[in-house]
């Protein structure tokens, strides 16, 4: 598990990974309509996403995907979550994966098994059955048997959905239910690639909306704390979340900011070693 343990933020450097626990601060993840999912360049979005009143949204924990929400009565086999480049749908993949796999949530669920679409589309040309897919990945399967006895819970997350990849025939098949019809599927996706799924395959569309208001000052608070007690090597949290004068929407920042924690990160030490620079004045110009 150490893959979903040690993460890289930003420009992190090779060698220094993050601990996900130690950083990780609930994403913002609502429900949407099933067919009402929005192309509009993915910068336009956040902005838009940013002003939807809250009241008309249902927010979904990470660990609570699968879960049946309020007025529901059948189990959702299939989830779609989009979201733009770079929101944290990764992020939400591995800390599914890590909470499951550290016994911390869905106690249910017997084998999960994390793809990306990255690494799927690398066998294009190279025909998989889904045993087979299973055993290039994850070798201990071999003598689980899992895809001959529906009495397993599987949770198959396909994780980068976006326009240079694709769904090629075996994934279809799994995503419709013709193989393993038991499992449960999470896809992630930007929306300019959503319509690669079949819509009506997908039991619900969710979205990563980014952080709230009190969530940023949360993962700011994570992210550039001390790690030296007495010393003074932080932004102020209020000098962070403050947004340059040019941009229309404070949101549109600090959600891309999220993406980029590792590039803040390494302010106090250009500070440090270039005292006559005006940083200020750089960040914003």
């Amino acid at each position: 598990m150490e893959k979903f343990r040690r993460v890289f933020e930003g420009i992190a450097k090779a060698g220094q990974p993050t601990d996900l626990n130690d950083f990780y601060t609930e994403l913002s993840i609502t429900e949407r309509d099933s067919g009402d999912v929005n192309k509009e360049h993915e910068v336009r979005l956040i902005e838009t996403a940013s002003r939807k009143p809250a009241m008309q949204e249902t927010t979904i924990k990470c660990e609570d995907i699968f879960k049946l929400l309020p007025g529901q009565d059948q189990p959702i086999r299939t989830i779609m979550t989009t979201g733009v480049a770079g929101i944290g749908k990764t992020v939400l993949t591995h800390k599914f994966t890590l909470d499951w796999a550290e016994g911390k949530a869905n106690h249910d669920i017997h084998f999960t098994f994390p793809f990306t679409f990255r690494e799927l589309n690398l066998l294009k040309g190279k025909e998989f059955s889904l045993v087979e897919l299973l055993h290039h990945f994850f070798i201990e399967t071999k003598e689980a048997g899992i895809c001959r006895d529906d009495r397993f819970q599987v949770v198959f997350i396909l994780d980068g959905l976006d326009d240079r990849t694709s769904v090629d025939v075996l994934l279809t098949n799994l995503i419709r239910g013709d193989l393993l019809p038991s499992a449960r599927i999470w896809i992630t996706t930007r929306p300019g690639a959503a319509n690669q799924i079949p819509a009506e395959c997908v039991g619900m569309v969710t979205e990563v909306r980014g952080f709230t208001d009190p969530q940023k000052e949360e993962y700011f608070r994570k992210r550039f704390s001390d790690k030296t007690p007495g010393q003074e090597n932080h932004l102020p949290c209020q000098e962070i979340t403050k947004p340059p004068h040019h941009v229309s929407h404070p949101n549109l920042l600090l959600d891309l900011c999220y993406s980029y924690g590792g590039l803040l990160h390494s302010i106090p030490e250009w500070r440090r070693d270039a005292q006559h620079c005006d940083l200020r004045c750089t960040a914003t110009s």
